[in-house]
């Protein structure tokens, strides 16, 4: 009986080692370019089907540290938790709040869970 693997097909992880250069005589200023660069999706996401980017507009919710620009990684799923700083859909908008203990407040459907802010300096 012959077995057949199914699932996701994955890229090859790259193998990538630094070497000191055999070359002789002056070394190439550009030999940094040889460094591989760091893949912030690699980095700052667990679900890659499940992550999505969104870029703030306006400063309604400074008091979360998020300004004009940022960029917030959100993580549809994740299981929200007490303490959670989340993107919710309430009265047909979007809008961030943090899980409370109880609940008390109003209706909502969470929609993701702010993984990470991405503060803009410009």
């Amino acid at each position: 009986m012959e077995y057949l693997k199914t699932g996701k097909i994955k890229r090859e992880e790259p193998h990538h080692e630094a070497a000191i250069s055999k070359q002789t005589g002056f070394p190439s200023p550009a030999t940094h370019y040889l460094e591989p660069s760091i893949d912030l999706n690699k980095e700052l996401t667990q679900h890659k089907d499940a992550t999505f980017y969104v870029r703030v507009s306006g400063n309604a919710w400074s008091q979360f540290s998020m300004r004009h620009k940022d960029v917030l990684i959100i993580d549809r799923a994740l299981i929200p938790k007490v303490g959670n700083l989340v993107l919710v859909v309430q009265e047909g908008s979007f809008k961030v709040i943090r899980i409370p203990v109880t609940s008390s407040g109003g209706s909502f459907v969470v929609w993701g869970i702010i993984t990470y802010i991405i503060h803009c300096t410009s």
